[in-house]
C-alpha cells in the first residue's frame, strides 16, 4: 500500500530510496518538516498564544533535532529487511519520525525532572520558557511556569508521535506489529524514568538493578524497539525480528553505558550540555555502582567518602566532580565499563551478522550499530575466548534481569 500524498515526501521508486540513503537524517527531517508544519497549522487554531509559545518550541526543538540516531535506526533496519521497496521506506521514514517526537518528549521532561538548564548547547525549554516570563512575574513563579509549561510540551509531543502512527499506511497484521511495539516502547520508557528516579532514593541498588533500570530507561527504546519498528514496517520475518532485537539489547544498553561514561568524562562541546549531571543527581548509574562495589570490596573509606559526600549534592563543584572521577579511574570502575561496553559491541555484531539482511542496508545498519555502541576507536570488538571473570561486570547482554 502506497503513502497517500497527504502523508508527506515519499520515495516514489528504488532509485529514489536509494537517493535518500544518501542523507538519511535530511530525509527524516524533510518529513518531520510537513508533518510538523501541519501540526502547528491546527495548533494556531486551538489557539494563538499556545502555538507560538509552546506548541512552535516542540517543533524547533524536534526539526533541529541531534544526530538522529534512533530514527536512522529505524530506517537502516527497514532498508537491510526490505532492501529498495519504497512503500516500506515511506512507512520506516513516517515511523522515524514519529521516534523523533517521542525522543522530544523524553527529553523535555527529563530535562524538568534532572534540572538541566543546557540541552544540545541551548537552554532546555523549561529555562527558556522560564525566562521568557521571569522579569514579569519574578523567578521563583518563572520558574514553576517553566518547569508546567515544558510537562504539557513533552506531552504534546508525544500525543503528534502518536498521530504519526497511527496515520501512517501499513498493512493490517504490519499494524498490529507496529502498534504492539509502540505501545510497549512508550511504557518501557516510562517505567525507566521511574526507576532511574526511584533508585535516587534508593541506598541498596545491585548491579543487576541498575542494568535493568538502564534498559528500560534508554537501551530499549535508543536502540532495541528503533530496530524492530524498522523491521516490522516490512513484514521481516519472526527470525530476522529476534535477531536484530538481540542486536539491539546488547547495543543498546552499551550506548547506556557509553552515555554514563560521557556524563563525567565526556567533553561538553561533544554531548551538548554540562559534566557531572547524573553526580549532582546521584543518579544509581552502573558506572558508580561498580566503583561502589569496588570500593566496599576492597575497605577503601577514602573513596567510598567521595561518593557519599558527592552524589545527590546539587551544589557539586569542579574540585569535587575531579575527586569523583579519579575514584571511578583508580577503583578501575571506568575500565570495567569501558571493557563491557567492547564486549556488548561486539556480541551485538555477531547477532546482526547471523541475520539474512539485504547488503545495501546491512553495512550502512551495521556501521550505525557500532557507532551507537560507543565502542572505543581501539576497543576490541572482535568476539574471542572469555578472560577470567570479574564479578562486578555482570553477564553482558543477560544481565538486565531480575536480581532476586
Amino acid at each position: 500500500m502506497a503513502c497517500p500524498a497527504a502523508s508527506g515526501p515519499v520515495p516514489a521508486g528504488p532509485a529514489e530510496v536509494r537517493r535518500l540513503d544518501a542523507d538519511v537524517p535530511g530525509a527524516i527531517g524533510r518529513m518531520l518538516d510537513h508533518v510538523l508544519a501541519e501540526r502547528l497549522r491546527r495548533a494556531r487554531l486551538a489557539d494563538p498564544l499556545f502555538a507560538e509559545e509552546l506548541a512552535a518550541r516542540v517543533t524547533r526543538f524536534t526539526v533541529r533535532g541531534g544526530k538522529r540516531t534512533r530514527a536512522q535506526l529505524v530506517w537502516w533496519a527497514s532498508r537491510a529487511c526490505a532492501g529498495r521497496d519504497p512503500d516500506a521506506a515511506a512507512a520506516a521514514l513516517r515511523i522515524a519520525g514519529a521516534v523523533e517526537l517521542l525522543q522530544t518528549c523524553a527529553l523535555v521532561h527529563d530535562d524538568v525532572m534532572d534540572r538541566a538548564t543546557l540541552r544540545r548547547g541551548r537552554p532546555t525549554l523549561h529555562t527558556d520558557l522560564a525566562a521568557r516570563y521571569a522579569d514579569r512575574v519574578g523567578p521563583e513563579r518563572a520558574q514553576r511556569f517553566g518547569q508546567s509549561a515544558a510537562v504539557l510540551a513533552g506531552d504534546l509531543a508525544l500525543a503528534w508521535a502518536d498521530d504519526a502512527v497511527a496515520e501512517t499506511p501499513l498493512a493490517s497484521w504490519t499494524g498490529v506489529v507496529v502498534r504492539r511495539l509502540w505501545s510497549d516502547m512508550r511504557t518501557e520508557m516510562v517505567a525507566g524514568q521511574y526507576l532511574d528516579i526511584q533508585g535516587q532514593n534508593t541506598t541498596a541498588l545491585s548491579l543487576l538493578r541498575v542494568l535493568r533500570a538502564a534498559r528500560l530507561k534508554s537501551a530499549l527504546y535508543s536502540v532495541e524497539r528503533p530496530l524492530a519498528l524498522g523491521a516490522a514496517v516490512t513484514g521481516a520475518d519472526d527470525v530476522t525480528l529476534r535477531r536484530l532485537t538481540d542486536a539491539g539489547r546488547c547495543v543498546g544498553l552499551a550506548f547506556q553505558l557509553r552515555d554514563d561514561l560521557d556524563d563525567v568524562f565526556g567533553d561538553p562541546r561533544e554531548t551538548g550540555k554540562a559534566c557531572g549531571g547524573d553526580i549532582r543527581e546521584g543518579k544509581p548509574t552502573y558506572l558508580v555502582a561498580v566503583a561502589r562495589a569496588r570500593a566496599e570490596a576492597a575497605g577503601n573509606g577514602a573513596a567510598l567518602a567521595v561518593l557519599d559526600r558527592w552524589l545527590g549534592d546539587a551544589a557539586l563543584t569542579e574540585r569535587g566532580l575531579e575527586q569523583v572521577r579519579a575514584v571511578l579511574t583508580e577503583t578501575r570502575a571506568r575500565a570495567t565499563v569501558e571493557g563491557k561496553i567492547d564486549r556488548l559491541a561486539a556480541q551485538g555484531l555477531r547477532h546482526l551478522d547471523a541475520a539474512l539482511l539485504d547488503a545495501e542496508g546491512a553495512g550502512p545498519l551495521r556501521g550505525l550499530l557500532l557507532a551507537a555502541a560507543g565502542a572505543r576507536p581501539g576497543g576490541d570488538t572482535a568476539v574471542r575466548p572469555r578472560p577470567a571473570p570479574d564479578p562486578y561486570a555482570t553477564r553482558d547482554c543477560g544481565g538486565t534481569g531480575s536480581d532476586r
